[in-house]
């Protein structure tokens, strides 16, 4: 069965479970999101569901997405996201909402890291750094030796050097959810999800479980 949903990344929180102990929570607004296309093998070769979430201004989108949404009577959506999914038991125009997840399920959460701008090796990658004493007091950040001397001769490509860190696609697998509120669209996930205040992220079933 299709499960996903597109939401909005609260923030963190805790709860305190049946033994006491404190559970770190991130908290996501999800839905309620609609149904406004589903692919199938026949048309475009492959079975999916694509999704729409958070409603705009018609001023925001081109007349063609526009058009896209009208056919099934929706309102302007801001994102759109494609779900793959072999047993389709939903149709276009649909509502879905987290009432399609359950606490103690797993799934994995997708979205955008925070960019941290350009970073040095020892951030970027954990470098442990150079010694401290014995006259190296400048090598502390350094990442140190990138490579053979005469053979290759060159630095190989991907190497991990400085350079830009962050801003990039994450995915958080098999994490439990803990919290189902229907009225309120909130999605409670045990520990971290990728991406900052008020990021745009997707929940799914997770593959790993």
């Amino acid at each position: 069965m299709f499960k996903g949903l597109i939401g909005k990344k609260i923030g963190m929180t805790q709860i305190f479970d049946e033994n006491g102990a404190a559970v770190p929570v991130t908290l996501i607004e999800a839905g309620p999101c609609y149904v406004t296309q589903v692919r199938t093998v026949d048309k475009e070769g492959y079975t999916a569901v694509q999704v729409g979430f958070g409603e705009i201004k018609p001023k925001r989108l081109t007349q063609g997405e526009l058009g896209h949404l009208k056919r099934n009577n929706l309102s302007p959506l801001r994102i759109l996201r494609e779900f793959r999914a072999k047993d389709i038991q939903v149709k276009e125009g649909d509502k879905v909402d987290v009432s399609q997840f359950k606490v103690g399920e797993h799934v994995d959460v997708a979205g955008t890291s925070k960019g941290k701008g350009f970073a040095g090796a020892v951030k970027r990658y954990h470098f442990r750094g150079g010694p401290k004493s014995h006259g190296a007091s400048d090598r502390l950040r350094a990442p140190g030796s990138n490579g053979s001397t005469t053979r290759p001769g060159r630095t190989y490509k991907g190497s991990r050097r400085p350079g830009h860190m962050g801003n990039e696609r994450v995915s958080s697998q098999n994490i439990k959810v803990v919290v189902v509120d229907v009225e309120r669209n909130l999605l409670g996930v045990s520990g971290s999800v990728p991406g900052a205040h008020n990021g745009i992220v997707v929940i799914k079933e997770a593959r790993k479980q």
